[in-house]
């Protein structure tokens, strides 16, 4: 068997919507695929199914279930609900398996499928290594089709989003309320416009919603954690103690503290890591981070008594850092940040709940706590290219890197990676000016486009 994936990338499979990988035969195939490797025992099997807010979901929720159903496995029906939704309910239900369909931050053009094993984590290489096997085979093994009076049966489960949401509130300290607090919150009209406004508001803030009507196409359009220029209008306009926004599907969420100030998943990181040291919860007082991170997160984390480990680019790989070195907290610049006391993946709502009971507990402003992380000016540039090849098998790219560290003097940071679900190649310089370190990315990204664009 190839080790090379051909379908899945670094969190599932993703594309346009009925262009392939993502489309109803490819998705038909992989639904019998999943069914087929998550039956093992001679039992009844289910699956459990969710989705963001795309009008295309449809599209893949009937092709999933009719594949599933095929094999002689059961479909529980979650409908719009958060990713990390699937995550607990695929446990919680002790489902064999949850299927997640969604393009995450991607616009509504897009989609993708992710999966959970029943313990409610992704899978492993190995596994969506057999499970593409099973899809790419021309022949689909027609003789594992079950009698039709065998096929599976789907069912529609109508408290999905009422379970999830009793779930998140009990990561809430029992003895807290965000009663006298003004929450704005951005749903990206994407699968938390349900469960976020309900969670926060039964635990007795006053909640401000944007971003709660999706139609299908405006899932993070203009708004939701990618664009939160809406929502700082919005906390400023209302006087509101805090802003949170998250992303289509709910894994992820970024900050906006009282004065209008964004706060990313670094500061998210420095924050909760340096109050859980105080509060000598922070297993071996280690954060695991990506290479994106800040250096700030590092000097802010050292600082309280903890050290930083770092990762490649991916929820995943936290995770699996994580799980390897016995860790509870760990995350991305990005906002997506996993709490290994509440839950087995990034959860934007678990994410907003710790900072607010940080916020009561030593009755700070979002603003004070987030100082306590110094941010070096980090430039993003993004290159679409039409082909992934080596970076280090281009000499005019090699070379440019190497004249730009020595530039920077060992004063600053510079990587190059590839997107893992976009034609993509994201240049990241960081530095003590901005000016001079956005001269720098903006040199390294024309080389790359010339040779690769």
């Amino acid at each position: 068997m190839s080790t090379e994936k051909r379908l899945f990338g670094t969190d599932g499979i993703r594309g346009v919507a009925n262009v392939e990988p993502m489309t109803a035969d490819t998705t038909l195939r992989l639904g019998r695929a999943i069914a087929h490797i998550f039956k093992k025992e001679p039992r009844r099997h289910r699956i459990l199914i969710g989705k963001d807010t795309r009008l295309s979901g449809y599209i893949f929720e009937y092709a999933l279930t009719a594949g599933i159903c095929s094999m002689g496995v059961d479909v529980l029906l979650a409908g719009p609900i958060p990713t990390p939704a699937i995550a607990f309910l695929t446990s919680s239900m002790r489902a064999d398996a949850g299927v997640v369909i969604s393009a995450s931050h991607n616009p509504y053009q897009d989609n993708g499928i992710k999966l959970f094993s029943s313990d409610g984590f992704k899978l492993p290489d190995e596994l969506e290594l057999e499970i593409e096997g099973f899809v790419l085979d021309e022949d689909g093994k027609p003789e594992l089709r079950p009698s039709a009076d065998e096929v599976g049966k789907a069912y529609r489960i109508d408290d999905a989003v009422g379970r999830y949401v009793v779930f998140v509130k009990n990561t809430f300290p029992k003895e807290l309320t965000l009663d006298g607090l003004k929450i704005v919150v951005d749903c990206a009209n994407g699968a938390t416009y349900r469960a976020a406004p309900e969670a926060f508001y039964e635990l007795g803030a006053e909640v401000v919603s944007l971003g709660v009507s999706p139609n299908g196409v405006n899932i993070n359009k203009g708004c939701g954690s990618l664009h939160p220029e809406g929502l700082k209008e919005e906390v400023l306009r209302q006087n509101a103690h805090i802003g949170i926004a998250f992303d289509g599907d709910g894994d992820r969420c970024i900050l906006v503290d009282e004065k209008g100030n964004i706060v990313n998943g670094d500061h998210i990181l420095a924050i909760c890591a340096t109050a859980m040291i105080k509060e000598g919860t922070l297993k071996d007082n280690t954060v695991v981070a990506t290479v994106m991170s800040n250096t700030g997160l590092d000097e802010a984390v050292e600082r309280a008594g903890g050290r930083v480990v770092r990762t490649q680019v991916g929820d995943r790989y936290v995770v699996e850092e994580m799980l390897r070195g016995g860790y509870n907290l760990g995350g991305e610049q990005s906002g997506h940040i996993v709490f290994f006391e509440h839950t087995t993946t990034g959860d934007g709502i678990i994410t907003a709940m710790q900072i607010l009971s940080i916020m009561i507990k030593e009755g700070k402003p979002l603003s004070e706590l987030a100082s306590i992380m110094t941010h070096y000016p980090q430039v993003l540039v993004n290159v679409r290219v039409r082909e992934k090849r080596p970076l280090d098998d281009i000499p005019s790219v090699r070379q440019t890197l190497r004249d730009i560290e020595n530039s920077l003097d060992g004063r600053g940071r510079v990587f190059v990676r590839y997107s893992g679900t976009e034609p993509v190649a994201r240049v990241t310089v960081e530095g003590e000016k901005e000016d001079v370190i956005k001269a720098l990315a903006q040199q390294l990204a024309d080389v790359i486009k010339k040779e690769l664009g």
